[in-house]
């Protein structure tokens, strides 16, 4: 009697389990996309087929089937699986499994895999623990992480273990999962649902590769209309779009693809590409990101990148800094594009950032330049001093001719690029300063 009550209490919490969690694949045969890890012959593949799996770390967006993965491992492997969420574990519950690891394997039971989801939850310290357990082989890691582990974790755990990369789902895999938790009797299979291939595209589109969010739209949609009493549901692109109201963008605001997104879109500005910068801006403010951080950005590249190029970009950046900070959202992204847009399709020169940071070097690595004698302060007994000087505007040619630094050490190279090509012929002409170029070179002794 009590395994029967077991029983049944069993499947009531199976019953209350979300979709996705009811549809997890239970053999690498169910498991949908993740081709170029799960094909017949490849590595990952190998090593599962042989249950000779190494300490590896799965990494790539929510959804992708990483946890997944390690659940269908458990089923089929021969060694004891231990698995944990580094959210809700900290030091002594991992060493605790370690040691539990290191009797079995003295007491001749057998290796251990260790699943750590969230992996990039620990802290550096923690990992510390981890390393010495993979690194005598008293266990086999798997650790998941949305992160990017290069960063995220200890270099010294990660160059010890194997990376894996899942890639959101194709809309085709998505369509397939969706038809199979239509069918199966552990989704809606003990139910007579219909769904419109339309909207099994639309779930596809807007899940993003996620097919933890396509299961929850198809959920949605079946749950609601069988709470209204419909004994046939018919899940029609309406339906489904009413399931589904917004796509899901993987943006997490601090973590690798906070700083892809505002990198793709730094280097759409620099290439001049005003449709990627656009992009990338709508995809940055969709998720939610600080519109005042954007602006900063746009600012330092006005000055990076695009220089005395066009001298206006800079006033463009902060006056588009200076009205995002007054208007906020939603309006703020008007002023953003406008201003990206203008910054993509300016004249780009990186020649005024080349000179600070060559004269910084300077500074740093080369002898001490001594202040021209003419240059300094004027002391009431140093009258010799200050008549050497010439004020420019007392030269005729408002360039007069003489030393501004004393060694020859040229720092500022226009280029031909926009405005700075008439500072690059100014300068050639010896219109702004005859004296840049005089003066004995400079040593780096």
């Amino acid at each position: 009697m009590s395994d029967l009550w077991a029983e049944q209490r069993a499947e009531r919490r199976r019953t209350a389990e979300p979709l996705a969690v009811r549809m997890r694949p239970r053999t690498l045969e169910e498991f949908a996309g993740q081709d170029h890890l799960l094909a017949p012959g490849k590595l990952l593949r190998r090593m599962l087929d042989a249950d000779r799996l190494t300490s590896v770390v799965f990494t790539g967006p929510p959804g992708t089937g990483k946890t997944t993965l390690a659940e269908v491992i458990a089923a089929h492997t021969g060694a004891t699986f231990e698995r944990a969420n580094a959210a809700d574990v900290g030091v002594r519950e991992a060493r605790a499994i370690i040691a539990a690891a290191v009797r079995r394997l003295e007491e001749g039971g057998g290796r251990t895999i260790f699943f750590l989801d969230e992996i990039h939850r620990f802290a550096r310290n923690q990992q510390d623990v981890l390393l010495r357990a993979v690194e005598h082989g008293h266990l086999t890691l798997i650790g998941a992480t949305t992160e990017n582990p290069y960063f995220a974790l200890n270099s010294a755990l990660v160059s010890r273990s194997t990376i894996f990369r899942f890639e959101p789902l194709d809309e085709a895999a998505v369509v397939t999962l969706l038809e199979r938790a239509i069918a199966d009797p552990r989704g809606f299979g003990d139910r007579v649902v219909s769904v419109d291939d339309d909207a099994l595209a639309l779930w596809a589109r807007l899940s993003d590769g996620d097919a933890r969010r396509a299961l929850s739209g198809l959920e949605v949609a079946v749950l609601s209309q069988a709470a209204a009493g419909a004994e046939v549901v018919h899940i029609d692109l309406a339906s489904a779009a009413e399931s589904m109201q917004q796509k899901a963008l993987v943006y997490d605001g601090t973590g690798d693809e906070h700083f892809d997104v505002i990198s793709a879109f730094i280097k759409s500005m620099r290439g001049g590409d005003p449709d990627a910068t656009v992009y990338w801006l709508a995809r940055m403010l969709e998720a939610g990101e600080d519109p005042r951080f954007i602006a900063r950005r746009m600012a330092i590249l006005a000055s990076e990148d695009i220089g005395n190029a066009d001298p206006q970009a800079l006033s463009v950046a902060a006056a588009a800094w200076d009205l995002t900070e007054r208007i906020g959202r939603p309006e703020c992204q008007h002023t953003l594009a406008q201003a990206a847009i203008y910054l993509a399709c300016a004249p780009k020169s990186n020649a005024s950032a080349r000179a600070i940071w060559d004269a910084t070097a300077a500074v740093r690595d080369a002898r001490t330049i001594t202040v021209p004698r003419h240059l300094q302060s004027p002391h009431p007994r140093e009258i010799d001093a200050a008549a050497a000087y010439v004020n420019p505007h007392e030269d005729p040619t408002g360039a007069a001719e003489q030393t501004y630094l004393g060694v020859d050490h040229t720092f500022y190279r226009p280029t031909k690029s926009g405005f700075e090509d008439l500072i690059r012929r100014r300068l050639e002409e010896g219109n702004v300063s005859e004296g840049r170029q005089s003066g004995e070179q400079v040593s780096d002794e």
